[in-house]
């Protein structure tokens, strides 16, 4: 995965790019949809 890639999909980032926090981290995501899955992956016990 690169710097200009959706982290869900691997998609193109383009200037509607979305930063989400997951892990503590910032990411890049391509729609909200892939946000969404993301944030879902994310969860802890």
């Amino acid at each position: 995965m690169n710097d200009n890639t959706c982290a869900a999909c691997d998609c193109e980032l383009d200037e509607q790019a979305i930063s989400i926090s997951v892990g503590g981290h910032t990411v890049e995501v391509c729609c909200e949809e892939c946000a969404q899955k993301l944030r879902e992956a994310d969860v802890r016990p």
